[in-house]
This record gives C-alpha cells, structure tokens and sequence, in this order.
C-alpha cells in the first residue's frame, strides 16, 4: 500500500488520450491489444505493508503503454485519520500509475514483484478496461476500507471476477481454504511479535470462521496462488488455464513471512506460570514486590479489558467484537489494586472484594466453557493458558489471611 495519489492526474491524461485518436494507449486501444497481469508485491517491513499489495497491469500490446492499476491509497494527513481508523472507518482510494514506476518502487524497497499475464479475451480485457477507468474517476474511486472483507486485494479479485462473468467467484468458492482469518494474521504480522501479540488478543470468533478460497484471497500471495488453478472458457467451449504464464520480475530481498502461523500457546502458558510464580515468590518473601508486580498486571488487565469493550460497542472493527478474552481480561482487575496494597501489609480481603475474586474467577471458568462449545468458537487457548494461573495464584494471595 501505498501514501501518495495521482489518480485525479491520471484520469486526466487518459481522457485526453481517449479524445485523441492519434494517441494510441491503453485508454482507447482495441481489446484485442490489451494485456492483462496480475502484479503481485511481497510484503514489506512496515506493518501496514505485512499483507503484501498487487495491482492489474493493463498493456497496450501495440504502444508499449502500461499502466497499473491498485486499490491501496490512504493519506494520513487525512483528516481525522487516526480518529477514524480506530473507529474502523478508513477510507481509501483507487489509483493508477505508470508500470515501470510502480515496479521501481518494490523493487527498491526488496520486495518480490511477480507478473502474472492472463488469458482474458479481446471484450474481457475492453470490459475491464472500461471499468477501471470508470472506478478511477473522483466519484468511484473511494470506498469504506475492511482488512479482511474489502481491501485491495478484494477489488483487484472482484474486478477481474467481473470481466470474468463470475467465473473467478465460481471456481474459488467451491475450494476451502487452507488458514483463518487468525492463522493469516498472526503468521504475516509474526516479524513484529508484540504487534502480533496484540491482533491475536484483540481478534474475537469471526477471525476463526472456517475460511472458503474466495474469502482466504483477502491476501495478494494467496490471490496469486489460486489464480494458478483456475480454468476459464477460452469463448470456444475449451477451457484452459486463467494464467498464460508467470514471471518473477523481482526476487525478495526482505525475510519472508513463516509458511505457518506460530504457535502461541506453549510461550503464553510459560509466560502465566513464570508469572504465576513470581506472584507466589514475592508474596512470601518480598510484600512491596509483590505489590508492585500485581500492580502492573491488574492494570494490563483492566486496560486490556476496557480496549476489547471499546472495540465492540464503539466500533466497526467486527472482527473484535464478542471477543471472549473479555472474560479473562477486564476492569473488575481496577477494583482490585487497593486490596493488593492492604495485602502487602498482612490485611484481608473484604467480603465485597472475595466476591469480585468470585466473579473473576467464575468468568475465567465460563471462558473455557466457551471454548469447549462445539461449533465456531474463539481460538483464544494462549490467553487461557497465560491467565488462569495469574488470577487462581492473585486469588490465592489476596484471600490466604482469610479466617
């Protein structure tokens, strides 16, 4: 994805160039002339580059002419950018640009550039010409941004699914997918593990549905690799390959993404009995240590808590929503930072914090029930793992001078 737009100034040249008829370029040239690739970019280093980025080229066979077109404009001078992107309403642009000048950018950048030439035919290639022009013009050329539902990769698929009469939809659509929404996330965001830390504890169930072929192509490499597979009517009732052929203009010079999403759940059930333990350590032999660490994790809690509450009633995120770590993470944990500090010096707990204590703990114990339903159901295990033994060794403590 990229920062800049130039689409306004593009439109502009390619109605001139439609207006001239001595101008021959892929605005007014014959289908029959026009080329059509998938232009598919590796990911980046940054974190809105994980996912990768492709574009269509368009070709005109007879002028050298190319363009190509994408959908991953945004501007964070934008007003109220970061205001609406944690809202979860982030608008962006179509673009276009000239071929070479796309290219050199990944190019200089490391990332992998693969060309894939497709076999459309002469009225496929003009209709889809025609439809990207029009969906470069101002009034089309925004739309409401999702990272899973409808990003760049999702308008690239759609558009040529559409010169395609539906083919592409048909034939992906029959196939599962081979990761979930979670599994994807969690494995192209694995270079910054913080930030994937962070996306797998703020993704709720809809990140684990069950994924067919057309919804796992949110992503560009897996556009890529099932186009591979397609086989579309070459207009004379034989069908062949979607992809002529494919060419790898630019190798990746970037670490590439794991072929597998890590797994999280041996590292967080370590990190709980470490912390755990420490709880138990600092309890006996240092109270302000163990006061102190409580501290910190009932704040993370509480602060954790109250963003997933945020991002389910005050979002569009839905990706977020009805996320089940509410029940292990939550601001019932604020409630309990002065009963910490009383602890530290020998006293119990009032009869109201026991029953906070209860509470949480029942929660905790819904959350597993929750995950043992049958069904669709939230793949949160590390978070499991990571904080039932936090808040049974916290309960412990804070309980133990009760008579």
């Amino acid at each position: 994805m990229k920062l800049v737009g130039r689409h306004l100034l593009l439109l502009a040249l390619l109605l001139l160039a439609a207006l001239s008829p001595a101008h021959a370029g892929v605005a007014n040239a014959p289908g029959a002339n026009l080329e059509v690739s998938l232009i598919t970019y590796g990911p980046g280093e940054t974190y809105w580059e994980r996912f990768g980025h492709d574009a269509i080229e368009l070709r005109d066979t007879v002028s050298g002419e190319a363009f190509n077109f994408n959908y991953g404009v945004f501007d964070f001078s934008e007003k109220n950018f970061f205001v609406n992107f944690a809202r979860g309403r982030m608008h962006y642009l179509m673009d276009a640009g000239p071929s070479t000048q796309d290219e050199s950018y990944y190019v200089d950048a490391g990332r992998s550039v693969t060309r894939q030439r497709l076999a459309l035919t002469a009225e496929q290639s003009a209709a889809l010409r025609d439809y990207l022009l029009w969906n470069l013009r101002p009034e089309n050329a925004g739309y409401a941004y999702d990272y899973y539902v409808d990003n760049c990769t999702t308008r690239v698929r759609d558009a040529l699914d559409k010169a395609l009469g539906g083919v592409l939809a048909t034939s992906l659509k029959a196939h599962a997918g081979g990761m979930t929404y979670r599994q994807q996330t969690v494995r192209l965001m694995s270079a910054q593990p913080w930030l994937a830390l962070l996306l797998d504890l703020g993704l709720g169930p809809y990140a684990d549905q069950p994924l067919n072929a057309w919804q796992e192509s949110f992503l560009p490499e897996v556009l890529q690799a099932q186009l591979r597979e397609v086989r579309v009517d070459d207009g004379h009732g034989a069908l062949h390959l979607l992809v002529r052929d494919e060419q790898l203009v630019s190798p990746n010079r970037l670490q590439a993404p794991p072929a597998a999403a890590p797994d999280l759940r041996l590292p967080l059930a370590l990190a709980g009995l470490l912390l755990a333990g420490l709880f138990v350590l600092a309890r006996r032999g240092w109270p302000t240590g163990y006061a102190l660490l409580g501290t910190l994790y009932l704040l993370a809690a509480g602060a954790v808590g109250l963003l997933l509450l945020v991002l389910w009633t005050l979002t569009t995120h839905h990706s977020a929503w009805a996320n089940a770590n509410l029940m292990l993470f939550n601001p019932l944990a604020f409630v309990l930072l002065p009963t910490l500090w009383r602890a530290r010096r020998g006293l119990a707990a009032s009869r109201f914090i026991d029953g906070v204590i209860a509470l949480q703990l029942l929660a905790c114990m819904v959350a597993v029930l929750l995950h043992l339903l049958p069904g669709i159901v939230q793949q949160n295990q590390p978070w499991l793992l990571f904080a039932l033994p936090c808040w049974l060794m916290l309960a412990w403590s804070l309980r133990r001078h009760r008579r």
